[in-house]
C-alpha cells in the first residue's frame, strides 16, 4: 500500500512540475534572465536539492528525485526558458557532471572488475569462512568492519568501497544487514579522513587554509582542530556503543531484524554474493586488497609530485610526503594505481591458477555493470551540484554567516556547525561546504584565539555530518556501492544515527564556545552519546540476542 501511495505521490510531483514548467514557460519571454537573477543567492538558491531530498526520502528512488531536482534548478537559471533550461541540464550539468568525474568513474569500474575477480576466485567465500570461524559473534563482525574503516584513512571514496568489498562476506554470514553495513561504512569513511593528517581530505582542508591569515600552516591549523572535531569522534564513540549494547533503533532495527530472523540482508540483485570456486584461499582476498592499498597510495603520491616532476606539480614537492598529498588530484591518483593494481591482480591469479585468463576476462562486465547503479546516481548527484553553485548559493549562506557573526560571538561555533551541516546536506559536499565556510570563519576570529581552532572544527564536523546525511553526497553514494544496497533506504537508515551524533556535538559546541577545552568538551560529549544510547535502548526495548 505505501509503494503504491509513493508512486502516486511521485506522479504527482511530476505532473505539479510539469504544469508549473508549461504555465511558466508560457508567458516567459526575454525576461528570462531577470527571473534567473532574482532567485541567485537567495533561498530559492537551496530549493532544488531540497525538492530531490525530499522527493527521494518519500518515494525510496534515487533516479528520478535527482533528475525532478536537477530540472528545477536548471528552469530557476533559465528563467524558465525551455530551450535553455535542456541545455543547461545536458551541457552544465549531465555532461560536465562525467567530464569532471571520469576519473572517479574509471576507479569505480576498476574496483568494481576487482571485486569480481576475487569473487570468482573464491578468496571473498575463504575470507567469508575464515571469519565465521574467528569473529564469533554480530558485535565482533561489527567492531572488526569499524577498524578496518577506520585503518584506511587515506581517502573516502577508496575506504568505502574496499571496506565493503572486504567486509560483505563476513557481515553476510553473521546476518547483518546491508544497510547496517553501509552505516558503518559511511560513518567510518568520512570522519577518519577528516581527522587523519595523512589523508586526501587534510590536504583539501590544508589547501583551502594555505593562503588565508591565520598565523599558521594549513596543515597545522588542520591538526589543531582535530580534538575540537565533535561529530567525527562522536560517531566513533556511537559505533562502539550501539555494537557493545547490542541494539538498534529507527528503520534499521526492522532492517537488522529481518536480516537476523527470515536471512533477509537486503542486498541489490547485481551485488555479486556468489562466491566462485572452491580452489580460492584467504590470501587470494588479502593479497589484492595489499596491492590496490599499496598502489593507490602510490599513485596518489606519484600525482602530487612525490617522486618528482609530473604533468601535474613540479619537481619542488619531491620527497615531501605531507606536500605530495597537499597537491595529489584523487581523481587521477586512484585510476593511476587501481589500474596498475587490475593488472597485477589479474596475473597473480592466474599465476595460482584459481582463474583462468578467460575467467578473469569474464569479469570485466560484471564489475562495469555492478558499478552502473552508483555511476548513474552520481553523475545526476554532480549535476545538481552544479546547478545549486550556479544559482548562488554559497553567496547565500556567506551573507547569512555574516549575519549571524553578530552577537553570538561564543555561541558562533553551534552556529557554524549548524550552517555547516544544512550547506553539506543540500549540497552534497563537505569539500564545498568548508571551502565556503573556511575563509569566513578566518575572518570572523581573532587568528591568535582558541575560538578560531574551534570555528575551524565545527565548519570541519558539520560539513562531514551534512555529508553523512544527504542524499546526493559522492560518499554517501560510494558506501551504498560498497554495500550494495539500495541507496535511499542506507539514507533513510543512517539518518536517525547520524542526527543523535549531531545534536550531542552541537551542544559539545556550545561548551566548547565558552570552556574552550578539548578534553572536558569530549569527556562530556562521550559520556551524553553513551547516555543517550542507554535511553534509547530503554525506549526501544531490550537488547536483541546474539
Amino acid at each position: 500500500m505505501s509503494t503504491t501511495r509513493n508512486r502516486r505521490t511521485l506522479a504527482a510531483v511530476l505532473a505539479a512540475l510539469a504544469c508549473m514548467a508549461l504555465a511558466v514557460t508560457a508567458f516567459a519571454s526575454d525576461g528570462g534572465d531577470a527571473a534567473a537573477s532574482g532567485m541567485y543567492a537567495t533561498f530559492w538558491a537551496l530549493v532544488p536539492p531540497i525538492v530531490a531530498i525530499g522527493l527521494a526520502l518519500i518515494t525510496k528512488e534515487a533516479y528520478s528525485s535527482l533528475f525532478i531536482g536537477i530540472l528545477v534548478g536548471a528552469l530557476f537559471q533559465c528563467g524558465f526558458s525551455p530551450v535553455d533550461t535542456l541545455n543547461t541540464i545536458v551541457s552544465d550539468g549531465l555532461v560536465s557532471a562525467i567530464e569532471g568525474n571520469a576519473g572517479i568513474f574509471l576507479f569505480l569500474v576498476l574496483l568494481g572488475i576487482i571485486v569480481a575477480l576475487v569473487n570468482a576466485s573464491g578468496g571473498s567465500a575463504a575470507f567469508g569462512r575464515w571469519a565465521e570461524r574467528s569473529i564469533k559473534t554480530r558485535m565482533g563482525a561489527i567492531l572488526a568492519t569499524f577498524v578496518l574503516g577506520v585503518l584506511i584513512f587515506i581517502d573516502d571514496y577508496f575506504n568505502c568501497l574496499t571496506v565493503g568489498s572486504v567486509m560483505r562476506p563476513v557481515t553476510d554470514g553473521h546476518k547483518i544487514s546491508r544497510q547496517k553495513l553501509a552505516y558503518l561504512i559511511d560513518a567510518t569513511a568520512a570522519p577518519v579522513c577528516m581527522i587523519a593528517p595523512v589523508s586526501s581530505w587534510a590536504a583539501a582542508v590544508s589547501g583551502v587554509a594555505a593562503d588565508l591569515d591565520t598565523g599558521v600552516s594549513g596543515i597545522q591549523l588542520f591538526i589543531r582542530a582535530i580534538p575540537y572535531n565533535f561529530y567525527s569522534l562522536l560517531t566513533f564513540v556511537f559505533i562502539i556503543g550501539l555494537a557493545v549494547m547490542k541494539f538498534d533503533y529507527g528503520p534499521m532495527k526492522l532492517h537488522e531484524m529481518n536480516a537476523r530472523l527470515k536471512g533477509q540482508l537486503g542486498a541489490l540483485e547485481n551485488s555479486g554474493t556468489e562466491m566462485g570456486n572452491s580452489k580460492g584461499r584467504v590470501i587470494d582476498l588479502i593479497i589484492p586488497v595489499i596491492i590496490l592499498f599499496v598502489l593507490c597510495t602510490v599513485g596518489m603520491l606519484y600525482v602530487g609530485g612525490f617522486f618528482g616532476a609530473t604533468p601535474w606539480t613540479d619537481d619542488s614537492l619531491a620527497g615531501d610526503f605531507i606536500g605530495a598529498f597537499g597537491n595529489t588530484d584523487a581523481f587521477v591518483g586512484l585510476p593511476w594505481g587501481g589500474l596498475v593494481a587490475l593488472v597485477l591482480i589479474v596475473i597473480y591469479l592466474v599465476a595460482r591458477r584459481v582463474l583462468s585468463f578467460k575467467e578473469a576476462m569474464a569479469c570485466v562486465p560484471k564489475g562495469f555493470i555492478a558499478m552502473v547503479p552508483p555511476i548513474t546516481i552520481l553523475t545526476l548527484a554532480v549535476s545538481l551540484k552544479s546547478m545549486t553553485g550556479a544559482l548562488g548559493a554559497d553567496e547565500f549562506v556567506r551573507a547569512a554567516m555574516v549575519g549571524a557573526s553578530k552577537g553570538l560571538y561564543s555561541l558562533l561555533p553551534a552556529v557554524i556547525f549548524l550552517v555547516a551541516c544544512l550547506l553539506a546536506f543540500a549540497s552534497g559536499t563537505s569539500w564545498g561546504t568548508f571551502g565556503i565556510l573556511i575563509p569566513i570563519v578566518v575572518s570572523v576570529f581573532d587568528p591568535s584565539s582558541t575560538l578560531l581552532t574551534i570555528g575551524i572544527s565545527a565548519c570541519l564536523a558539520g560539513a562531514v555530518c551534512g555529508d553523512h546525511c544527504s542524499p546526493i553526497s559522492d560518499t554517501t553514494i560510494m558506501a551504498s556501492a560498497g554495500a550494495q544496497c539500495d541507496h535511499v533506504i542506507h539514507v533513510s537508515t543512517q539518518l536517525p544515527y547520524a542526527i543523535t551524533v549531531a545534536a550531542v556535538s552541537f551542544v559539545c559546541f556550545v561548551v566548547a564556545g565558552f570552556v574552550q577545552n578539548a578534553v572536558i568538551c569530549l569527556l562530556l560529549g562521550a559520556v551524553l552519546t553513551v547516555c543517550t544510547l542507554a535511553a534509547l535502548r530503554t525506549v526501544t526495548g531490550k537488547a536483541e540476542a546474539k
